[in-house]
């Protein structure tokens, strides 16, 4: 991921904030292939089920900012900043936390 993307995605964070219970989540890049090692084109790839915390509600208890979750594949809110895409979730539709 380039300097500037990431950039453009803390930018993007900074200037929001979510309310009560809810996460501003930035989706993860995951490369994908298939089992015979075809790598899986953009085009044709589901939006990943997995993302980064960049800012949390007041009443959030669970998770922290920073941490990379796993939530359901039609949860949350989906909104475009910038031309990046984000997710905005509460935090009962949070499935796991991974570990660093």
């Amino acid at each position: 991921m380039g300097a500037g993307i990431k950039e453009k995605e803390t930018k993007a964070a900074a200037g929001f904030k979510p309310l009560k219970d809810r996460c501003f989540v930035s989706y993860t890049e995951e490369l994908e292939r298939t089992a015979g090692g075809i790598y899986i084109p953009d085009a044709a790839k589901e939006k990943p089920q997995r993302g980064k915390i960049e800012r949390i509600g007041a009443d959030v208890k669970a998770v922290k900012e920073g941490d990379i979750i796993l939530f359901d594949k039609y949860s949350g809110s989906k909104i475009n900043v910038d031309g990046t895409d984000y997710l905005i979730i509460k935090e009962e539709d949070i499935l796991g936390i991974f570990d660093k």
